[in-house]
């Protein structure tokens, strides 16, 4: 298998167009790793240049993917974003003056170009299908004459591939990526710039530069057909690439997902938390796998507590994984049982709270 060394000098044989140095040697080779028969890293450039750097990445791809008993290349193009300020010595300071140092909300940007509205599908804990709900959800919105995208931002563990079915790397064309397209969805996810197997062994603001990358340098939409909703399938938690979503772009809504047990709930209360202090509306809460298996009526209770619409609930049902498995969303398989109208109703309250008709 290839080493180290030789990772190095073959990258290092690929030119900085703005320096002359080989991409080592340049810094353009971050967080480099090589085990086995994989190789990858991310290069980060300034955010004006993604189009000068889309061949180099090409290039910097092909050379690793040539090297004898190299099978998993990853190569991810991505731009800077503006260096965080030194932290204010507050030791001196005013009452007055030191509420100004404290951290607030971020604020976000701008959405990316040609979309109306962005949506969040998010949980406080993994393991309670909201990547399912996602996927079905984006399905049944567009089953109902949406221009739907799909965007899966859990860097760490992507499903969207397997959900619709979908492999090989997007085109570059005029710096922008071209998501890829399944059953009327616009597709992106880390999972189509990395190979099938790889663990993205990335500290935080890798993965929020690589979901920077997805979200601002896809082509979602053009003047002609823009998205009507963007779909976000975030990652659980309410850490680094939640926050970057929330910095990046303003979040129309969010629907969050739970199941009916105590330990999930705590978490949607935590992820519903995260979206009131950046002042997100939570647009509802899903109950997933509810029966006998996991108990039923925890999602239904706990969103009256928090005073939140309650979407509905999904029985524990085989034709969800088999969908999911399959590539083919239930929405899509079995458009006319039970459980592909209930998305379709859960796709009709987001539609009414958004105001998208």
């Amino acid at each position: 298998m290839p080493d180290r060394d030789t990772v190095i000098a073959t990258l290092d044989g690929i030119l900085d167009p703005k320096t002359g140095q080989g991409l080592v040697a340049a810094g353009l080779a971050q967080g480099l790793t090589v085990a086995d028969d994989r190789a990858g890293f991310v290069m980060e450039v300034p955010a004006g240049d993604t189009a000068l750097y889309a061949p180099i990445r090409e290039a910097a791809e092909a050379a690793l993917k040539a090297l004898p008993g190299m099978t998993r290349v990853s190569v991810v193009l991505t731009a800077e974003t503006a260096p965080a300020t030194k932290p204010v010595r507050t030791a001196s300071l005013s009452p007055q003056a030191l509420d100004q140092t404290r951290a607030r909300a971020p604020v976000p940007t701008d959405r990316p170009a040609y979309v109306h509205r962005v949506l969040a599908v998010a949980s406080g804990k993994g393991g309670v299908g909201k990547s399912t709900v996602a996927v079905n959800l984006a399905a049944a919105l567009s089953a109902q004459g949406l221009r739907v995208g799909l965007l899966d931002a859990d860097v760490y563990g992507p499903s969207l591939p397997t959900m619709l079915g979908l492999s090989g790397k997007p085109e570059y064309r005029d710096g922008m990526m071209q998501p890829h397209e399944a059953f009327g969805l616009k597709a992106m996810s880390v999972g189509l710039l990395t190979g099938a197997g790889d663990a993205m062994v990335w500290r935080g603001p890798m993965a929020s530069q690589a979901l920077t990358q997805m979200l601002t340098q896809t082509r979602w939409g053009t003047a002609e057909a823009p998205l009507d909703i963007l779909v976000v399938d975030l990652p659980p938690g309410t850490g680094d690439v939640q926050l970057t979503l929330i910095q990046k772009t303003p979040l129309d809504g969010a629907v969050i997902v739970s199941t009916p047990q105590e330990v999930a709930l705590a978490d949607a209360r935590r992820a519903h938390a995260l979206f009131q202090k950046v002042g997100v509306p939570t647009l509802g809460l899903i109950e997933n796998m509810s029966g006998d298996v996991f108990g039923r009526g925890g999602a239904k209770a706990e969103a009256v507590r928090l005073d939140l619409l309650y979407l509905g609930d999904l029985p524990l049902d085989a034709s969800l994984r088999e969908g999911g498995d399959a590539g083919r969303p239930v929405v899509v398989n079995e458009p006319d049982g039970n459980v592909a109208q209930r998305f379709m109703v859960f796709a009709g309250a987001v539609r009414e709270a958004l105001a998208l008709t």
